[in-house]
C-alpha cells in the first residue's frame, strides 16, 4: 500500500493518478471537507481511475490520524503543504509544514515505512546570491529574503534528515515554481488567474519551472529506484516572469502584459492589494514577499536530476499551453 498526503493538491493528485494508473494501490489523506476539484481536474480524461483511490480523513498534525493513515504503508509520498506568503499565516504553515512533517516522519519510522518521498521545494534552499546556478549543495543561510513559507519547508526538511539519521529511508525533491492545473487561489496558478484577469505590468524577476507531470514522473522513479539520503531540484528551466506572463497570456488568448514594474510600482501594487482583500474578506494575489521576490533572478540547476533519471523535462511553453487548455475545457471562469 501507498500512502499519499495532500493528494487534494496539485502535486498529490498527480502522483496518485500517476500511481493509479499502473495499478498501483494508492490510499490518499484528506482532511474533512476538503475540496476535490483540484483532484477531479487532473483526473478529467480518466474520471473513472477516482475510484481506486482509498480515501481517509485524517490531518497530519493529529498523530492518531497519521497512525490510522499509515497502517500497512510500504511507500509514503508526502506532499501535504500550505502555502502561503501572508505573514498572519505563518504559525498555522509552521505548525501544518513542519509540526505535520514530523507527525509523518514519526509514525513512518513506528510503522516501518520502506521509503518516504518528502516534495519540498527550492524555497527550503534558502535564497542564495542572485545570477549563481544554485544546486543540491546549496546550504540555508538566515536572510530576510527567505519568505515565512521557505521558512517552513526548511523546519520540514530538516525533520526528514532527522528521520533519515534514525533509519527511515528518505529522499528528498525540490521542485521550482510547479505549473500544472491546479487551485487559482494557491501557488502558481494565481498567476494563470491574474493574467486571465487582465495584467498589465510584469517585473524582472527570473525563477526556475517545472511542470507537475515532471514532478511527479521524477518522485515515483526515485522511489523505484535505490535511492535514499539525497535530495534532488525539480527544474525545467530558468525564465523571465515576463516570459512566463506572455505565454499564459497566449494561452488564454489575452493581451499580454507591456510594462515593466518599477520597484516603487511594486510595493504600492501589494499595498493596494492588501488592502482589497481586507475589504473583500479575501486572499490577496500579491504579497510584499511576492512582489519582492518577483524582482529577483534565481537559477536553479537539474543537472543532478538529469543525470540520475535521464529525464527530459516538459518545456515552459507546453506546460503553460497544456494548463490553459485544462482551464478553457471546463470553461474557466475566474473570479
Amino acid at each position: 500500500m501507498i500512502l499519499v498526503t495532500g493528494g487534494t493538491g496539485l502535486v498529490g493528485a498527480q502522483i496518485i493518478f500517476d500511481l493509479v494508473r499502473n495499478g498501483r494501490k494508492v490510499r490518499a489523506l484528506k482532511r474533512a471537507g476538503s475540496e476535490l476539484s483540484v483532484i477531479k481536474r487532473v483526473f478529467h480524461h480518466a474520471p473513472e481511475l477516482l475510484e481506486n483511490i482509498e480515501w481517509i480523513e485524517g490531518d497530519i498534525t493529529d498523530l492518531y490520524s497519521v497512525a490510522e493513515a499509515l497502517e500497512g504503508v510500504k511507500e509514503v509520498y508526502h506532499s501535504a503543504a500550505i502555502i502561503s506568503f501572508r505573514p498572519s499565516e505563518f504559525t498555522q504553515m509552521m505548525k501544518i509544514n513542519a509540526e505535520g512533517t514530523a507527525n509523518m516522519v514519526n509514525i513512518s519510522l513506528e510503522k516501518e515505512v520502506e521509503k518516504f518521498c518528502h516534495i519540498s521545494s527550492v524555497a527550503a534552499l534558502g535564497r542564495l546570491d542572485q545570477g549563481i546556478s544554485i544546486n543540491e549543495s546549496a546550504v540555508w543561510k538566515t536572510s530576510k529574503s527567505n519568505s515565512n513559507y521557505a521558512i517552513s519547508k526548511y523546519a520540514a526538511e530538516r525533520e526528514v534528515w532527522r528521520g533519515y539519521e534514525e533509519g527511515l529511508k528518505v529522499v528528498i525533491v525540490n521542485p521550482s515554481i510547479i505549473l500544472g492545473p491546479g487551485n487559482l487561489n494557491s501557488g502558481s496558478s494565481k498567476l494563470f488567474k491574474q493574467v486571465w484577469r487582465g495584467l498589465k505590468f510584469y517585473t524582472e524577476g527570473i525563477t526556475g519551472v517545472v511542470d507537475v507531470r515532471d514532478v511527479s514522473a521524477c518522485c515515483i522513479s526515485l522511489m523505484e529506484k535505490e535511492i535514499y539520503g539525497e535530495r534532488f531540484i525539480l527544474n525545467a528551466e530558468n525564465v523571465s516572469y515576463k516570459e512566463l506572463l506572455s505565454n499564459i497570456a497566449i494561452g488564454f488568448n489575452k493581451k499580454a502584459p507591456g510594462i515593466l514594474a518599477k520597484a516603487w510600482m511594486s510595493e504600492i501594487v501589494w499595498r493596494l492589494e492588501a488592502i482589497r482583500s481586507l475589504i473583500t474578506n479575501s486572499n490577496p494575489l500579491i504579497t510584499r514577499e511576492t512582489s519582492r521576490n518577483s524582482r529577483k533572478k534565481w537559477n536553479y540547476s537539474n543537472e543532478k536530476i538529469k543525470k540520475t533519471l535521464g529525464v527530459e523535462f516538459i518545456s515552459m511553453k507546453k506546460s503553460v499551453e497544456d494548463t490553459c487548455k485544462v482551464y478553457l475545457e471546463e470553461s474557466f471562469k475566474a473570479k
